[in-house]
């Protein structure tokens, strides 16, 4: 996927998780270019609704046949809505990882925090 093919509406950590802020929402998922890296995702470990998490912190778990990987809060929230579709069929984080794909939602509690995170042209270029 070409930078030009990454939806303008979300926002990139480093780590690979998008966001796509809605208000006080955000969805959180993986990149495309994660979820080719990981290959076939077998299992999705869900955070537990309410959980308070911290920018950068360890929410949920993406285990694929080649390695488990931790999704990391792209900013801070409470964990408001999980994903139970990907839990019954983890491969939608590889073929819809922009759409049914999503992991978790959060109620962002520190928006100042989103200027941290990386334009999809940003994300381009660190993926090259």
């Amino acid at each position: 996927m070409s930078a030009s093919e990454i939806p303008a509406d979300l926002l990139f950590q480093s780590s690979h998780e998008w966001a796509r802020i809605d208000g006080e929402t955000a969805t959180v998922g993986i990149s495309d270019h994660a979820q080719s890296e990981l290959t076939d995702v077998v299992y999705v470990e869900l955070p537990q609704l309410g959980k308070t998490v911290d920018a950068g912190d360890p929410t949920a778990v993406v285990e694929s046949v080649k390695a488990a990987s931790d999704i990391y809060a792209p900013v801070s929230g409470e964990v408001i809505e999980v994903n139970p579709a990907v839990e019954a069929d983890p491969s939608l984080v590889n073929t819809d990882p922009y759409g049914a794909g999503w992991i978790f939602k959060l109620k962002v509690t520190k928006p100042d925090q989103l200027p941290t995170l990386l334009t999809p042209q940003a994300y381009g270029e660190l993926i090259g």
